[in-house]
C-alpha cells in the first residue's frame, strides 16, 4: 500500500470557497478510486488560502479485478424450440466478447433470462489516477470563477504550483499548464519559499516546518486555545462564535492572536455600532467582561509570528478606530431627524426595475399588514402597532448608517424609531419584521412583527415570481426559498390560521399592472403554491417526520400550514395503532377502486342487499355529522381515532359484498359508499402514501 499527496497552490482564494472546495474533492476522489476498484485506506483533504490538498492513505497500486454481470435477452428469446441459440442470443454473447456457452440462465423479476459474466481486469494506479484527479479538478464547483491567460482552464484563482507525489516518485499530470512536480512552498513572509518534499507521507509536517498548517481543523482548534489564553489573560471573555472562527481559520496559514483596544468614547454608541465594523469588515472578536458587558477591546489573529507584534497591534487599531468614528459620525447624523423623515428618499430607491421602489413596497406592505390583522382578528393595539410598524419597516435604508453596515437594517430602525418617540411594541415590529434573518434564528415574538414579517417576504415572493424571475436549482437571486422558509417558521411559531392561497392571492392582486389578467395571476398562484409545498415538506422533514408521512399530508390542499404540521403530527404518533392501520388497509383498497370513478359518491340506500352495507353507511354518515365537533373538541388526532373505528365495516363490507357487481346500479352505489369512506379520510391526507 501506497501514500499519495495531491497539492494545488494557488494566488489567494477567498475564505468561503475553501471548505466546500475540499469536501467536493474527497467525495469526487473517493467515488471515482472506487469506481475504477481502486482500493484505499483513507482520504483527507486540507487547505489553506494558498492550497487545496488531497491525501490518500493505504492507496493499492493495482486496480481489483471486477466482475460484471449483464443481462440479455429473456431465456425464451434465447434459444429456439430444439435449444439452440438464437441470433438475438449470439449477438448478446458477441456484443459482451464471451462464448455464447459461458452464458448463465437466472431468474429476474420473475422471469428467467440469460446473463453474462464480463470481467475487467484492475488497471495500474498510476495509469489511473492522474486522469481521475485531473477530472476531480475541473469538477470543482466554486460560486465564482476565474480565467488567466489565454487559457481555457477556470478555477477560483491562479494555479501557481502543483505537487504530486506517490511515495516518494512524481506522479505526473498537468493543471493549468503547470507540471506536477515535488516542490512546495512554505508561509509566504515567515518561510524561504519553495522547497522539495521527499515524500508524500511527510507532507503535513513538513509545510508546518515552513510555518504553514495544513490541517484546517487543526488551526481552528488553536485559533480557539489562542483566542480564549488571551482573554482570560487579560481577565475578560470572548463569545463563541463558529461562523466568524470559521471564516478567520481559512485566512491564515499560521495564526497568532493578539489582542487590541479602541477609545472608552465608542462604548456609548448602541452595541450592534461597534460590533458590526469590528466583526463584519474587520474580522475581530468582541470582548465582553466576566459579567457580559462589552469593553473597549478586541481580538484578532494575524497570518504570521509574534515578530512585531506591538506594531500590527497599532496598526489594527488605526483601522477600526476610523471604522468606529465614522459609525459614531453616521449615530449623530442619523439622529437629527425622525425615522419617518427618511420615508420620501425611499421613492428614488429602486425595489426591482418592474416592480417599482421601496416606496411601493411599503404601500403593499402596509395593505397586506392591514389584510393579514383583519383575517387573523388582531386586537386593536396590535393592529395599530403592525401598521405604524409596516410604514416605518424599511425607512433606515435611506440613512447613512445602514447605508454603509447594511448588516444593521432593521436594528438601526428600532434605535431610530425609539429616539424618534415611537412606541416600543413599533420598534420593535421594525426590527422583528426581518427575522428569521439565516438558518437557524428565531421568527417574529410578537403578533405584530409577525403580520410585517410575512407580509413583507409574501409580497416579495409574489412580485418576483409575477415577473417570471423564479428560483431554479443553483440561483436564487432574491432568497425566496429564503423568505418562503421564513413565512412557514412565522406561521407555525405563532400558530397563525391564515389561508396561505388567499393571502397569496391578495399579494398578487397588488402586482395587475406585470400580470395580464386574473388567469395569469391563477397560473403564478400555482406556480408560487408549488413552491411553498417544497419549502413545507422541509420544515416537516426537519421536525423528523417520515417521508410517506410528508407525501400523505401535503398531498391534499395544503393552504393553512398550520394544519397540514398537526396532519403529520397525528399520523406520526398514531400510525402504529392497530386501528389506524386497518383504516390505511381499508382505505387504500377503497381508493383503489374508485380512484377511475366518475360517479361521484351518490348513495341509494335502497340499493343495499346486505347488512354491512347499511352498516357502513350509517358509520359513515355518523361520521360526517360528528367529524366537525370532534375536530373542535380533539383535533386531528380525535379525528383520526375516530376515524379508525371505520375499519371494522369497511373490512366486513369487503368480505361481504362483491364491489364491482354486474348491476350498474349497484356496482356504482357500491363505488358510491367506497368514495365516502375516501373523501372522509382525505380530511387526514392521502393515507394511500403511508407505507408499511
Amino acid at each position: 500500500m501506497s501514500d499519495y499527496v495531491l497539492e494545488i497552490g494557488t494566488e489567494e482564494i477567498p475564505a468561503r470557497f475553501i471548505a466546500n472546495a475540499l469536501k467536493q474533492m474527497g467525495e469526487i476522489a473517493s467515488a471515482a478510486l472506487t469506481a475504477h476498484h481502486i482500493a484505499f485506506s483513507s482520504i483527507r483533504t486540507m487547505g489553506t488560502p494558498r492550497r487545496l490538498t488531497l491525501l490518500i492513505a493505504g492507496l493499492a497500486l493495482q486496480g481489483e479485478d471486477s466482475v460484471e454481470e449483464v443481462r440479455g435477452p429473456a431465456q425464451k428469446a434465447a434459444y429456439d424450440a430444439e435449444g439452440k441459440p438464437t441470433k438475438a442470443l449470439l449477438g448478446f454473447a458477441n456484443a459482451q466478447g464471451v462464448s455464447p456457452d459461458s452464458l448463465e440462465i437466472k431468474e429476474a423479476g420473475g422471469n428467467a433470462y440469460v446473463f453474462a459474466s464480463r470481467r475487467t481486469k484492475g488497471r495500474d494506479t498510476k495509469e489511473v489516477l492522474p486522469g481521475i484527479l485531473t477530472d476531480m479538478v475541473s469538477a470543482l464547483y466554486f460560486p465564482k470563477y476565474m480565467r488567466w491567460g489565454d487559457l481555457d482552464f477556470r478555477f477560483a484563482r491562479p494555479v501557481r504550483w502543483v505537487l504530486s507525489l506517490l511515495d516518494r516518485e512524481i506522479l505526473p499530470l498537468t493543471l493549468a499548464e503547470v507540471p506536477a512536480g515535488r516542490q512546495s512552498r512554505g508561509h509566504r513572509y515567515l518561510s524561504g519559499g519553495a522547497f522539495d518534499l521527499a515524500e508524500a507521507l511527510a507532507y503535513e509536517e513538513a509545510l508546518r516546518k515552513v510555518f504553514v498548517i495544513t490541517d484546517p481543523e487543526k488551526r481552528k482548534a488553536l485559533i480557539r486555545q489562542q483566542i480564549e489564553a488571551i482573554a482570560e489573560k487579560n481577565g475578560c471573555r470572548v463569545d463563541p462564535d463558529e461562523e466568524l472562527l470559521e471564516e478567520v481559520t481559512y485566512l491564515l496559514e499560521w495564526p497568532t492572536a493578539l489582542m487590541g483596544s479602541f477609545s472608552e468614547a465608542y462604548l456609548a454608541i448602541p452595541e450592534e455600532v461597534v460590533i458590526t465594523p469590528m466583526r463584519e469588515h474587520q474580522r475581530y472578536f468582541p470582548v465582553r467582561d466576566k459579567q457580559g458587558k462589552l469593553i473597549n477591546r478586541f481580538v484578532t489573529l494575524r497570518d504570521g509570528g509574534e515578530r512585531m507584534l506591538e506594531l500590527v497591534t497599532e496598526g489594527n487599531e488605526r483601522v477600526l478606530a476610523a471604522r468606529l468614528s465614522d459609525a459614531r459620525f453616521f449615530w449623530d447624523e442619523d439622529r437629527k431627524q425622525s425615522l419617518e423623515a427618511y420615508l420620501p428618499k425611499l421613492e428614488r430607491v429602486v425595489f426591482q426595475e418592474k416592480l417599482g421602489t421601496l416606496g411601493d413596497k411599503i404601500r403593499r406592505i402596509e395593505a397586506l399588514t392591514a389584510w393579514l390583522a383583519e383575517e387573523l382578528q388582531a386586537g386593536a393595539d396590535t393592529k395599530e402597532y403592525a401598521l405604524r410598524g409596516a410604514r416605518l419597516a424599511k425607512a433606515d435604508l435611506a440613512t447613512n448608517m445602514v447605508f454603509e453596515f447594511a448588516e444593521l437594517q432593521g436594528i438601526m430602525g428600532r434605535y431610530y424609531a425609539l429616539e424618534s418617540g415611537e412606541k416600543p411594541e413599533v420598534a420593535q415590529v421594525v426590527l422583528e419584521h426581518y427575522k428569521p434573518r439565516f438558518a437557524g434564528d428565531a421568527p417574529a415574538a410578537g403578533a405584530a412583527g409577525a403580520f410585517v414579517a410575512i407580509a413583507d417576504k409574501i409580497d416579495t415572493i409574489a412580485g418576483i415570481f409575477a415577473i417570471g424571475v423564479e428560483p431554479t436549482g443553483s440561483q436564487d437571486p432574491y432568497a425566496l426559498r429564503r423568505a418562503a422558509m421564513g413565512v412557514c417558521q412565522t406561521i407555525l411559531a405563532q400558530d397563525l390560521r391564515i389561508d396561505l392561497e388567499s393571502l397569496l392571492l391578495q399579494a398578487l392582486s397588488q402586482y395587475m399592472y406585470v400580470l395580464a389578467d386574473e388567469d395569469a395571476a391563477y397560473g403564478v398562484l400555482g406556480r408560487i403554491m408549488d413552491f411553498f409545498e417544497a419549502r413545507i415538506r422541509g420544515v416537516l422533514g426537519d421536525e423528523g417526520h417520515r417521508y410517506d408521512v410528508i407525501d400523505c399530508v401535503t398531498a391534499v390542499p395544503m393552504s393553512q400550514i398550520q394544519e397540514v404540521r398537526e396532519r403529520a403530527q397525528a399520523i406520526s404518533s398514531l400510525r402504529q395503532q392497530e386501528g389506524f392501520r386497518r383504516l390505511v388497509a381499508g382505505f387504500t383498497r377503497a381508493y383503489n377502486l374508485t380512484r377511475k370513478n366518475e360517479g361521484g359518491s351518490k348513495i341509494d340506500p335502497a340499493l343495499f342487499s346486505d347488512e354491512t352495507e347499511k352498516v357502513l353507511y350509517a358509520r359513515v354518515t355518523a361520521a360526517q355529522q360528528s367529524i366537525g365537533g370532534i375536530m373542535q373538541r380533539e383535533g386531528l388526532s380525535g379525528v383520526i381515532l375516530a376515524l379508525s373505528d371505520l375499519a371494522g365495516p369497511i373490512d366486513a363490507f369487503f368480505d361481504a359484498v362483491m364491489v364491482m357487481a354486474e348491476d350498474p346500479a349497484v356496482r356504482a352505489n357500491r363505488l358510491g359508499l367506497l368514495q365516502a369512506v375516501v373523501d372522509l379520510t382525505r380530511l387526514t391526507g392521502d393515507l394511500s402514501k403511508l407505507q408499511e
